[in-house]
């Protein structure tokens, strides 16, 4: 199956097609660049399953993300895998578990479940940090505007100070 849209990343056509497989099925497209969204729309995957750029050993496979740009023109042909993750997972914010049903976690949602809303002004400060995170991000700390993959009893530290 050939996918045509147009992305900005996408614009330069290659007038070549450009192979990759998704667990063992190929594909092709015509553009040097594809994401991880378009990729699970060929593949006809769910958004339940993780998908991963399979990377020769001693190395660990890559996980792909909905944004994620993957250069198709390199020398091999691609090979992505894809995993049905849990529908559900616990996460622990500040010692209380929630239930969280996301692949990632954006830094605002990990704010607005801590303290139950977010207020985007100077005066408020929020800091997020994690830790026993996926082998992809398996801990550090969040900036506003970033999210992380997460998976089972990943742990979040969330602080909110008011400078007014």
């Amino acid at each position: 199956m050939l996918n045509q849209q147009s992305h900005g990343q996408n614009e330069g056509h290659t007038g070549h097609v450009l192979p990759f497989t998704v667990d063992g099925t190929r594909f092709e497209w015509e553009k040097q660049y594809i994401n991880g969204e378009e990729i699970r729309k060929l593949a006809g995957l769910s958004d339940h399953s993780s998908l991963w750029l399979k990377i020769d050993e001693p190395w660990d496979d890559e996980v792909i993300g909905n944004t994620t740009l993957i250069d198709l023109a390199r020398p091999e042909v691609e090979h992505f895998i894809s995993t049905e993750r849990e529908k559900v997972v616990t996460i622990i914010i500040n010692g209380t578990p929630f239930k969280w049903d996301k692949k990632e976690i954006s830094f605002r949602e990990v704010i607005e479940k801590a303290y139950g809303t977010y207020i985007d002004s100077p005066t408020m400060v929020y800091t997020a940090g994690y830790e026993d995170g996926p082998k992809k991000n398996p801990e550090g700390e969040m900036k506003k505007g970033q999210s992380v993959f997460v998976k089972n009893k990943m742990i979040f530290h969330a602080t909110c100070t008011d400078k007014s």
